[in-house]
């Protein structure tokens, strides 16, 4: 399991932290996965001393799942590898960059004359 999370924090870019509405990859050995999901929720888990929490996880897989893990916070922010039944776990939130792509032009731009011109397609017959 170390093996396939170093394998994954050189792939991927990682947040450090995890909130609501990241995307998250998870890591498992038994199933045998890797799947994205989205964080629905996050919310203490008031029944235990200790600060736990009850995360939403929406499986971006098919068929679309949620599920509700109880988990401390290394746990669902990458800093450390878990457990479910005896098998190893991993999870952490991806990190998008917030710019945006730049604009495409139009399929007419205006020359500096003001008139029109195609740019790179065209309709073959």
């Amino acid at each position: 399991m170390e093996q396939l999370v170093a394998e994954l924090k050189k792939l991927l870019p990682l947040k450090e932290t995890t909130v609501t509405g990241d995307i998250v990859i998870i890591a498992a050995r038994k199933p045998e996965m890797l799947v994205y999901a989205r964080v629905g929720d996050i919310v203490r888990d008031e029944t235990r001393k200790e600060e736990w929490w009850q995360v939403t996880l929406h499986l971006l897989s098919i068929p679309l799942q949620t599920v509700v893990w109880t988990l401390r916070t290394p746990q669902f922010t990458g800093q450390e590898i878990f457990t479910m039944g005896g098998e190893g776990r991993f999870i952490k939130a991806i990190r998008f960059d917030e710019t945006s792509p730049a604009p495409r032009p139009s399929p007419r731009e205006k020359t500096g004359q003001g008139k029109e011109r195609k740019t790179g397609l065209r309709v073959v017959k």
